[in-house]
């Protein structure tokens, strides 16, 4: 039940699948789903899976220049991902592609970014989802924002703001809390936890759990096992629905673990136990969804080889596109900086301009090769994904 009443005691997460894959219930979050959908929140964990992997893969071979991976938070995005509705928005940080795959953002858009083809690859109306965003925490005003807009729009809508646990300790995203709080934004706060900003743990963020914040600014927070795909769908979905119903924002702490290392730059064996990380892979997402549907006949072993070789295509596909993309002309680094013509960026331009003009008939020179001959815009549109 979602209150803002400080609790006596923590409550345990809420779940409705254990780490065996048993169903259990809870009083106040039911699910109701039909095997189909059960399937495809299998299908949506598997796919985006194996399109980190190969993105991982990729930026290991030098075509990315960084990846955050997510591996281990598949169920608490595809889970919050599948509680959105056409109307809502997102602002997230650089790690979603969970949720941006259940936006219809095409993975190869999200490779765009890390390869740095594109500020922004994908359009954020189309999607309803903003592009990545490096600073932390900075977008959580963008969010408070967005939904006041949404509110003084008289909009049925609602917006989701995620970010890791690393994000509470940001000046940002209490000025959001204080803000959605004291006027009502229809803005869902979706706290990923999984333990480590970094190689901060999250014993170096918060003496209490991270829940417990909501209260204090005077709106409910509730956390959820970000591990089990069902209780993230039903926990956002209740929540996104307060916030649209005009009852104000909602602070959710997903428990999850970052199994891999923050970015491909970053070597987390550093700074955890293997034992540590042991202990998670036990509680791993999609193994737990298998078990539920093996053990309830709602999937055969066709269907689990189907999504497999699915997943594979997916990834085929997308190192053909990423190997494909093209370079961005040199100046196209001033196009949307402003919304219109400004008298310094025009400046910039036709400098930079000049500057490669120098090497214009030097068809042997390095720059000939980098700035001339691959002076080609990305084509209009997102990729194409069967």
């Amino acid at each position: 039940m979602l209150t803002t009443h400080f609790p006596t005691r923590d409550p345990d997460p809420v779940q409705l699948l254990d780490p065996s894959g048993h169903r259990v219930t809870h009083p106040d979050y039911a699910l109701d789903l039909s095997p189909e959908e059960y399937r495809a929140l299998y299908r949506d964990l598997v796919r985006i899976r194996r399109v980190d992997a190969e993105a991982t893969t990729l930026q290991r071979q030098g075509e990315l220049g960084l990846w955050a991976s997510l591996l281990g938070q598949e169920a608490a995005q595809i889970g919050a991902g599948r509680a959105l509705r056409p109307q809502d928005f997102v602002f997230s940080s650089y790690r979603e592609h969970g949720i941006a795959w259940c936006r219809g953002v095409p993975p190869i858009d999200l490779l765009g970014f890390w390869r740095g083809t594109a500020h922004g690859s994908w359009d954020p109306y189309r999607a309803g989802m903003a592009n990545y965003q490096v600073v932390v925490g900075g977008h959580a005003l963008h969010g408070v924002g967005y939904g006041m807009g949404l509110r003084l729009d008289g909009a049925d809508g609602a917006v989701l703001v995620c970010f890791g646990d690393g994000a509470t300790s940001q000046g940002d995203v209490h000025e959001a809390f204080t803000y959605a709080a004291v006027f009502d934004a229809p803005v869902v706060f979706y706290c990923q936890n999984n333990h480590w900003a970094i190689s901060e743990p999250l014993t170096r963020q918060t003496r209490v759990p991270l829940y417990r914040r909501a209260f204090g600014y005077g709106f409910p927070g509730i956390r959820v096992d970000g591990n089990d795909v069902l209780a993230t769908l039903a926990v956002t979905d209740a929540a996104l629905e307060h916030a649209r119903s005009g009852s104000g924002p909602v602070l959710i702490e997903a428990v999850t673990y970052r199994m891999a290392p923050h970015t491909t730059s970053d070597d987390a064996t550093r700074y955890r136990s293997p034992d540590e990380v042991a202990e998670w892979a036990a509680r791993d997402p999609i193994a737990r969804l298998r078990a539920c549907l093996e053990r309830e006949a709602l999937a055969d072993d066709a269907f689990f080889a189907d999504v497999a070789a699915e997943a594979e295509r997916l990834a085929v596909q997308l190192r053909t596109e990423c190997r494909s993309l093209p370079d961005p002309r040199p100046t196209a680094l001033f196009d949307h900086v402003y919304a219109g013509p400004h008298p310094l960026i025009d400046t910039e331009r036709a400098q930079l301009t000049a500057f490669l003009d120098q090497f214009t008939d030097r068809s042997t020179d390095r720059f000939t090769d980098r700035f001339t001959d691959r002076f080609t815009d990305r084509p209009e549109g997102p990729g194409s994904w069967s």
